[in-house]
């Protein structure tokens, strides 16, 4: 078993959906902002090291989401 199967077993639904609602869409006003720096990303000015990390923190619980909702429980 994987690292990462480890930890997508290890993490709850739940916790991950708290995870996407709350860091990765904060600050919610005046627009969250992932889609600020996905804004920036598809522009091309994404280019300052601090709002690449940026974009990275918003969208890696996203991620985790959906490689959960992917390989979540499958028997081995």
């Amino acid at each position: 078993m994987t690292a990462l199967r480890r930890l997508l077993d290890a993490l709850p639904l739940w916790a991950l959906g708290l995870l996407c609602l709350t860091l990765g869409l904060a600050p919610f006003t005046p627009e969250p902002h992932i889609w600020e720096k996905l804004k920036m990303l598809a522009a091309g000015t994404l280019t300052r090291p601090v709002d690449i990390f940026d974009l990275l923190m918003h969208a890696a619980p996203f991620v985790l989401l959906a490689l959960k909702l992917t390989f979540g429980r499958r028997p081995a």
